[in-house]
C-alpha cells in the first residue's frame, strides 16, 4: 500500500481514473493498528478493482483538515479526483465492516462508470 507523505502525492494518487480509497491513519491510533494484521489480505482480495493509499494525518494534516476527517482510522473513495463515497467516524473498524465499505465503493464506481 502506498503511504502518501503530501498534499500533492495525494492530489496526484486520486486523481486516477481508477476507484482509489484513501486510509486516513496515524502511527500513535490503537484503533489503525488493529486493521494492519488483515489490511494486507483485504488490500489483496480488491487489488484487480481498487487501489489503497494510506495517509498519515500527521504528516498530512491539510488534506484531513480539507476533508473534515475527524475521526480515524477512516476511508475515503475517489475517481478522478471527485470523492465518492466515505467511511468516517473515530471508531475502530472491523474487516467485515471494511470490506463491505470497500464493496460499497466499488458499487458505487461501477454505477458511476457503467460496468
Amino acid at each position: 500500500m502506498q503511504k502518501i507523505t503530501s498534499k500533492a502525492e495525494f492530489q496526484v494518487a486520486i486523481q486516477s481514473p481508477r476507484l482509489t480509497v484513501a486510509i486516513f491513519k496515524a502511527d500513535w491510533c490503537v484503533d489503525c493498528k488493529f486493521m494492519d494484521p488483515f489490511m494486507p489480505d483485504v488490500e489483496t482480495k480488491f487489488a484487480n478493482d481498487i487501489t489503497l493509499v494510506e495517509v498519515d494525518v500527521d504528516k498530512v494534516e491539510d488534506v484531513s483538515q480539507e476533508l473534515n476527517i475527524l475521526g480515524i482510522p477512516s476511508f475515503v473513495a475517489f475517481s478522478d479526483g471527485r470523492e465518492l463515497v466515505r467511511f468516517v467516524n473515530k471508531l475502530r473498524k472491523s474487516r467485515e465492516e471494511i470490506e463491505g465499505f470497500l464493496q460499497q465503493a466499488l458499487d458505487v464506481y461501477r454505477t458511476i462508470h457503467k460496468y
